[in-house]
């Protein structure tokens, strides 16, 4: 290898560290932007009220007020809220999962007459604003004598309503080789068992992204249980902050640290899960 390569190869090595710097850097820095909220607030929750308001802003608590965490609790019963909020969650999650599987598995699978034009209908909903369902919405679960249940914020997760949940699943079912699925035709499978022994299984990576996605959905939905919820005993913890919000607006570390709370759920699924949920969207991604 002579001198002159050499010198263009020791640049391009070179020129490729000074880029990954770079882009390091710049993910670092733009990371540190969006986490300055969440930093806030964590750290106004275990302050106190005079730090709080405190000026110039105070980041590291002194002391930390750790008892804010267990006063919250007295003041309003998060932990009612917390297992309301559970049951709609874990309900919502199972009719999510399952419904949207069977719809995506017969959208990539199954041929059918018109298959095609009704997986177009079913993207088009996805450009449909909820305020248009809305009302429709409100008058069917009224004239079903749903009021005041937990049936709207659930039933309708078992019937398909997620379109984008659909149409993960089944970008990530066309990617499954065809011959698994004839192997099991051959020895006699039915199409429903063949989806539940062999599909599911090797799908786990976008059924976590449909887990996690759906459980955040749900975990902090606010609009639909402000509508359909009446008695104070049912509320989810979405409600329940906001009521915390409006009775104890003059106690903002007590409104963080019922935040931080909310969120421990969702940042501990998060993790579990992060590896199967950001491969489950790079490779449903990679075939249309």
């Amino acid at each position: 290898m002579n001198t002159t390569v050499k010198t263009y190869l020791r640049r391009q090595s070179i020129q490729r560290k000074i880029g990954l710097v770079l882009g390091y850097a710049v993910l670092i820095f733009l990371s540190a932007i969006f986490l300055i909220p969440f930093l806030w607030s964590l750290s106004a929750s275990l302050k106190s009220l005079l730090q709080v308001y405190a000026i110039p802003p105070v980041w590291i608590p002194k002391p930390f007020h750790w008892d804010n965490y267990v006063k919250i609790f007295k003041l309003l019963p998060l932990l009612r809220f917390f297992w309301n909020t559970l049951v709609i969650t874990t309900l919502a999650l199972i009719g999510q999962v399952f419904s949207a599987s069977l719809v995506a598995y017969a959208f990539a699978r199954l041929r059918w007459p018109l298959r095609d034009f009704f997986f177009f209908i079913l993207l088009s909903t996805m450009m449909l604003p909820t305020q248009v369902t809305l009302i429709p919405q409100f008058m069917l679960y009224q004239y079903l004598g749903w009021m005041d249940t937990y049936l709207p914020l659930i039933v309708p997760h078992f019937l398909g309503i997620s379109a984008f949940s659909i149409f993960l699943l089944r970008q990530f079912f066309k990617s499954i080789p065809l011959e698994l699925e004839e192997a099991a035709r051959i020895d006699g499978s039915s199409f429903f068992r063949t989806f539940w022994t062999i599909i599911l299984p090797l799908s786990k990576p976008a059924l976590a992204t449909i887990v996690i996605l759906t459980f955040i959905g749900k975990w902090n939905e606010f609009m639909p249980p402000l509508i359909y919820l009446q008695t104070f005993e049912k509320f989810p913890i979405s409600l329940g902050i906001n009521m915390f919000k409006d009775v104890y607006m003059s106690l903002p570390h007590y409104i963080m640290a019922t935040s931080m709370v909310a969120l421990v759920p969702i940042l501990v699924l998060f993790f579990v899960a992060q590896k199967y949920f950001v491969k489950g969207i790079m490779l449903s991604g990679l075939k249309g």
